[in-house]
């Protein structure tokens, strides 16, 4: 329920609550170095607080059911593969390239970032006829705002938009 985007970057264990916790996140950088798993089988119960949910709406569903029914970890480049991460870098730069990645996001319209995510978190519990008609509804009301309607004159005229609504 975030209205900003959520950025994670992990560097190091990343298992059970970690897991959950990372579940909640929109964007996921990893250090070559992290770990990732859904041990709690392992000791007898099973992934809590939205873990089992998350990890099966998240994840394809073969991947999902065997990370919770074996417990077994993944590494940085298998959670990449698998969509666990957006991407892999080495340690040192990790840092570096989740500024990067919060940078880019913040020089965009923040009233278009806003409704993208609030209208893509809306739509994973529609059917797509519903999504279509809330993506149209939304888009609607985002063509009033006047940093789209910039976007749209700046392509036009082939130059740079210059957003009002930045972070």
């Amino acid at each position: 329920e975030c209205e900003v985007p959520v950025v994670a970057a992990v560097n190091g264990f990343c298992v059970g609550g970690g897991m959950t916790m990372l579940f909640s996140t929109d964007i996921r950088v990893a250090s070559e170095h992290a770990t990732f798993g859904l041990a709690e089988v392992k000791r007898g119960i099973i992934a809590g607080n939205g873990g089992t949910q998350r990890t099966l709406q998240q994840l394809p569903w073969c991947i999902g059911m065997e990370m919770l029914l074996t417990g077994d970890f993944i590494d940085a480049q298998t959670a990449q593969a698998q969509g666990l991460v957006n991407r892999v870098v080495a340690a040192p730069s990790l840092d570096v390239e989740l500024d990067k990645l919060v940078t880019a996001i913040l020089q965009k319209p923040q009233t278009a970032v806003r409704m993208g995510k609030a209208m893509l978190y809306r739509q994973r519990e529609m059917g797509l006829e519903a999504a279509y008609q809330l993506a149209g509804q939304t888009m609607a009301l985002n063509m009033m705002d006047a940093d789209a309607q910039e976007g749209a004159q700046a392509f036009a005229e082939k130059r740079l938009p210059a957003w009002r609504h930045q972070s």
